[in-house]
């Protein structure tokens, strides 16, 4: 993500130029097309690697299914431990699901800005197993709050189901705004500067406190208050940022609320049974971004976790994260 982007919604209305359209009638009718392949250009990646679903087919007009292939090793979302597949990989492939079906079904441009309203996953972590890693994915998505502008799309919802071998493993949805490069540029004005100077790269929290095993991928650094951390930006990072950016991509506020999640907790590993985030406005890089987090009571047997961060007075984002929380082991009588 980086000139096209999925970040936080902007305070201002503006991020989608003019009155919004109508929703488009839709129908039923359409004979569904063969398997078509998903390059990296179209899921906004700029390696192959990095892409999760691989080809899809039109049910309908607003009903599609997608194959997708989480590999058991990955240089970012790499398994959580020795059994488990990196849960934000669903949040991922919806992400690229989304993207791929808003430029190659609803015609919206390749220079499009896209903007990531709110995300939610519902998840069953015992199905995220290594040993299954070389099943493929199906994923069935239903397209839904479709706004066109013109011939174009200036907005819609995603929501997929997503089976591995027959087995439910998560469901989610997130609803996604398309901007054009030229109301893109009257939104950020002079923030558009920001791709052309570094960011200071804050000295992080140790890996294993954030559930991370490389020191490159944790996205916090130590602040001055319990259970607060200040957002860490490596815009550098060829996963998180693999172009240039003009902000924080909403992926890495995703990343951040997981990572937090599992430093206030203490839970390791931090297997999520839900996750939501929204976003309130653009994440910007050179000023300082607190990640704050809060326990929340919860039903018995499981962690909430809510995480919220903030930047410059004003609230950036906020997620809540649920977990199981593992049995006690009872020490033989």
């Amino acid at each position: 993500m980086s000139r096209v982007t999925a970040a936080g919604r902007p305070a201002a209305p503006v991020v989608v130029a003019g009155e919004p359209a109508p929703p488009s009638p839709v129908t039923e009718h359409r004979v569904p097309h063969s398997h078509t392949a998903v390059t990296k250009e179209l899921a906004h990646r700029t390696t192959e690697t990095d892409v999760f679903p691989t080809r899809w087919t039109r049910i309908s007009d607003t009903r599609f299914r997608f194959t997708a292939h989480w590999p058991a090793a990955h240089p970012f979302f790499g398994p959580v431990d020795d059994r488990h597949q990196d849960p934000m990989v669903v949040g991922e492939t919806l992400r690229q699901a989304s993207m791929v079906l808003a430029h190659a079904e609803f015609g919206a441009p390749a220079d499009t800005h896209f903007v990531m309203w709110d995300l939610t996953v519902r998840l069953d972590p015992s199905a995220l197993l290594l040993t299954d890693a070389a099943e493929p994915v199906e994923v069935d998505v239903v397209c839904s709050e479709i706004r066109r502008r013109g011939r174009g799309l200036a907005g819609m919802r995603t929501t997929m189901e997503f089976r591995r071998a027959g087995r439910f493993v998560a469901r989610g949805t997130g609803s996604t705004g398309c901007t054009s490069p030229g109301a893109y540029r009257r939104l950020r004005g002079d923030r558009l500067n920001a791709l052309d100077t570094p960011v200071p790269l804050l000295p992080g929290t140790a890996p294993r406190i954030v559930g991370r095993a490389r020191p490159e991928d944790v996205v916090l650094a130590p602040a001055d208050r319990p259970g607060v951390w200040r957002l860490r930006v490596d815009t550098g990072h060829p996963v998180l940022f693999p172009r240039p950016n003009d902000h924080v991509p909403g992926m890495v506020l995703f990343e951040a609320a997981r990572q937090a999640a599992t430093a206030a907790s203490g839970l390791h590993p931090f297997l999520p049974t839900t996750m939501t985030a929204g976003f309130a406005r653009y994440a910007e890089l050179h000023s300082p971004c607190d990640v704050e987090t809060e326990i929340l009571a919860g039903r018995p047997g499981e962690t909430t976790v809510r995480v919220s961060g903030r930047q410059d007075g004003e609230s950036v984002f906020t997620a809540t994260l649920t977990t199981a929380r593992p049995a006690p082991v009872r020490s033989p009588s």
